[in-house]
């Protein structure tokens, strides 16, 4: 027989509990092969109540690991700068600590790199999201002045290594300051071209979140908005089961444990287009992704639409909202009963006719 999939009514907030019984239970009194999987369906969401969005400012040529959507968990690598290389032979001349202050305009279009010695004691106090006025001085010392209004968006220390080249040029290089390894890089010692001087600089998440990239044109910006789990249907649990009077009975005395969804007093099996859609849209199935066509944007709230691809395909709804900006609208489905908004891509549905 076919193991089939069924809904359990729990105490909401119990869920999880419930879920840890059962395997419990099934695997003391050895009934495994009667039992598959135990799903409590959640999706991550924005926490709309966290103020602070985490932001890293990434040059052009920094190899990102991951992309608008991602997920990632605190110290994931999400970025990492090329290896610094010698360009030409040369003698190593100096070796100073510089910080590296970048402020934007507010409207993000004009971005100035400032490189501040050290030594002419930048100011302490200007940190990433502090606001800056033209004319404002970067330093206690020498003429480090913000020639915009605008933002501090990225702060750090860095080594600066010059190198007198073999034809009396100078080449410099800026070293993440936790990068730089002053047991193999000294003032004084002859490089050679292609010689490590450094490696890049590497980013990290600092909390859980989702990832937009942003294209900003001279560089990119990386933000993560810090999220959290929702259930999806609070007081319920997803069984798959060969379902017998025995089994039946010993979830319905599991601790925490309502009923079954039934009809008549008996457990209902669910459709297996509903589970297929729940355990795709979980990332417990996987499906293949189509990729969205580009369409005209004629949609409009309360008309009927058939979803042609991802969890939902072939489901049929109605639009609730539409948003030509990103292309997308939110069409209401309704799968176990229960009507449940999804955000699609206007080439992911199609009109009824």
């Amino acid at each position: 027989m076919r193991k089939e999939w069924y809904v359990v009514q729990t105490y909401a907030g119990l869920e999880t509990k419930v879920k840890e019984s059962l395997e419990r239970k099934f695997e003391s009194l050895g009934y495994e092969r009667y039992i598959g999987r135990i799903v409590v369906p959640e999706e991550t969401i924005i926490d709309s109540k966290s103020k602070s969005v985490e932001r890293h400012v990434v040059p052009l040529s920094a190899k990102l690991h991951v992309s608008t959507g991602s997920e990632v968990e605190a110290g994931q690598l999400l970025a990492e700068e090329p290896n610094i290389h010698a360009r030409r032979n040369g003698v190593i001349t100096e070796i100073k600590n510089f910080k590296r202050i970048i402020i934007e305009t507010i409207d993000h279009k004009y971005t100035k790199i400032y490189n501040i010695p050290e030594s002419h004691k930048p100011d302490s106090s200007l940190k990433v999201g502090v606001r800056i006025r033209q004319g404002m001085p970067l330093a206690k010392k020498g003429e480090y002045f913000s020639e915009i209004d605008g933002k501090i968006v990225s702060v750090e220390r860095l080594k600066r290594v010059v190198v007198q080249t073999e034809d009396g040029e100078t080449d410099t290089y800026y070293i993440p300051y936790e990068n730089f390894d002053s047991s193999k890089i000294q003032k004084g010692m002859t490089v050679k071209a292609g010689m490590l001087i450094g490696e890049g600089k590497k980013y990290y998440s600092r909390s859980k979140g989702k990832v937009e990239v942003l294209d900003l044109g001279t560089r990119r910006e990386i933000r993560i908005a810090k999220t959290k789990t929702r259930r999806l249907f609070p007081g319920y649990v997803f069984v798959e089961l060969l379902l017998t009077n025995e089994i039946e009975q010993l979830i319905r005395m599991t601790p925490n444990v309502i009923n079954f969804v039934s009809a008549g007093g008996q457990p209902i099996p669910l459709k297996r287009r509903e589970i297929k859609a729940l355990l795709r849209l979980i990332g417990e199935e996987e499906y293949e992704e189509k990729k969205a066509a580009t369409v005209e944007f004629d949609f409009t709230p309360g008309e009927a639409v058939k979803i042609i691809s991802g969890p939902f395909e072939g489901f049929v709804g109605v639009v609730q909202e539409v948003n030509p900006e990103h292309n997308e609208v939110k069409v209401m489905v309704t799968i176990f009963g229960r009507e449940t908004p999804v955000v699609l891509h206007t080439g992911e549905v199609e009109k009824l006719t």
